[in-house]
């Protein structure tokens, strides 16, 4: 039998592709805040003017945990001015999806501690069962506020019972 000319793996594909992806969101979220950063400051790197609002300071490195797996995301500082973004909130470590997707699974019946394993082989990073469970208090408080809200106008109905 002869031998295949060309082996295909098709993990290694998949690796490859995953790697590419999250390598792709990593450089956007960074490009996209050095512009927002320019912005802010009113100067590009290294120039002077005298409109210049602020200076630049550095980064630090901060994780997020995005559909396409853990990127690290370098948040510009700022002297002069405090740096406020508009693509990541404050304080938020992973993006709303995926937030949501563990709200949905909670709900689907699947177990804290399951989210926590599916959660590792998804995005990379696990997410521990008290976080999950957090997140779903906040959700069924949301929930409740919306259900106890008041209506505003009266709305009128009709009870029909189904008895003779």
């Amino acid at each position: 039998m002869p031998e295949p000319i060309v082996t295909f793996n098709e993990e290694s594909l998949k690796s490859d592709l995953r790697e590419l992806v999250r390598r792709t969101v990593e450089d956007t979220l960074n490009g996209l805040l050095e512009e927002e950063a320019g912005d802010l400051v009113g100067a590009e790197r290294y120039e002077r003017t005298a409109d210049r609002e602020a200076y630049r300071a550095g980064h630090y490195e901060r994780k997020l945990t995005t559909t396409s797996g853990e990127v690290t995301v370098r948040m510009p500082k700022l002297k002069g001015m405090r740096f406020t973004t508009a693509i990541i909130e404050r304080y938020r470590r992973r993006e709303t999806s995926v937030e949501e997707a563990m709200i949905e699974m909670y709900l689907a019946g699947v177990s804290t501690r399951r989210i926590e394993d599916v959660s590792e082989i998804l995005w990379g990073s696990s997410v521990s069962a008290s976080t999950v469970s957090n997140l779903n208090e906040r959700a069924f408080a949301s929930v409740e506020e919306w259900r106890n809200r008041p209506l505003g106008r009266a709305y009128p109905y009709v009870y029909v019972d189904g008895c003779v």
